[in-house]
């Protein structure tokens, strides 16, 4: 079986709109919203996929899920094309997208994943322990026999994780699974899908604008703007290409009269009269910084403060010419 699972090359989305011209007349026009996607995803990867709103997220997941039809280029997801072989596709992936659910509205949690191992028509020995597992690393007993319209955001998130799960997909693909969550669904849900990450059985495709999520859970990021593709690699390399740097931050006994000039490491800002020296790492180890700090004045604390993402993916997106 190939290590690949998801494979598109020059895809493209195009929608027509109608724009109101004057009173009666309304004209068409073509938008495109994804523009020549490239994308190739191993098995057992855990990729983030990003963007601004309207930059093309959804779009590239519904393409690949067979939900919209691509305008041109080629996708393949499992082995499948996605839209011709829906049905086959649907046994070989989970998506959980926050505006649709695979649970009963009015069942039971416990009923819905019954009735899912029916659909899938899952052996009932694989269906029990995936659930038992899931049961454990999501904490779903204290509300297995609550219907789902009774669950909160949380705990019906948790619900869908399994629901999309129980037959053991390939690939799982998440829309925004943790927004609006509260703190301790959104730990259990970033413990669980980094569990899931750990085993490498599932491959995961993730979609978010809680960034958060994306450090603690993808090694590989792919940043959409546009219906373009603007960069495609780790999270450290997206820090390296856009200037952000990790920081030092010295807080002295004694203000220095004149701040210290480090080589490798350019001064960013004196804060607190003086007390507060930040410095940028850049060809300098943060060894070498508080080293040559300690020889010039008395440390009442050294910090390493990361490079934060949120930042550097906003720098992204202001750049003219992101390539």
């Amino acid at each position: 079986m190939s290590a690949t699972v998801i494979e598109a090359h020059a895809l493209r989305k195009e929608f027509t709109v109608r724009v109101r011209a004057g009173r009666l007349r309304r004209h068409k026009r073509i938008v495109t919203a994804v523009d020549g996607v490239d994308l190739r995803v191993e098995r057992g990867e855990m990729l983030g996929y990003i963007g601004p709103n309207g930059a093309g997220k959804s779009t590239t997941l519904k393409m690949l899920t067979g939900v919209l039809t691509p305008t041109a280029g080629q996708v393949r997801v499992c082995g499948l094309e996605p839209v011709a072989r829906r049905t086959r596709l649907a046994l070989r992936i989970g998506v959980v997208f926050g505006q649709r659910s695979q649970l009963w509205w009015d069942l039971p949690l416990r009923d819905s994943f019954d009735l899912l191992r029916h659909v899938y028509r899952v052996p009932a020995a694989d269906h029990a322990a995936r659930l038992r597992r899931c049961r454990d690393l999501l904490d779903l007993d204290a509300f297995l026999d609550t219907p789902v319209r009774q669950l909160s955001l949380g705990q019906r998130m948790r619900g869908e994780l399994t629901a999309a799960l129980l037959h053991g997909p390939q690939v799982l693909f998440l829309d925004e699974p943790t927004i609006g969550l509260d703190v301790v669904s959104r730990q259990a849900v970033r413990g669980f899908l980094a569990e899931l990450g750990r085993t490498g059985d599932t491959t995961l495709v993730l979609t978010t604008h809680d960034l958060a999520d994306i450090e603690r859970l993808c090694r590989r990021l792919v940043v959409i703007d546009h219906g373009r593709v603007v960069h495609d690699g780790s999270i450290a390399a997206l820090h390296s290409r856009y200037g952000s740097r990790r920081l030092v931050v010295a807080e002295l006994d004694v203000a220095l009269p004149e701040p210290p000039t480090l080589p490798g490491a350019p001064l960013q800002r004196v804060e607190a009269d003086g007390h507060r020296l930040v410095y940028a790492l850049e060809s300098a180890g943060a060894a070498e910084v508080v080293a040559g700090l300690a020889g010039l004045a008395t440390l009442r604390d050294i910090s390493i403060v990361e490079p934060d993402i949120e930042d550097v993916v906003a720098r992204l997106y202001r750049s003219p010419h992101p390539v």
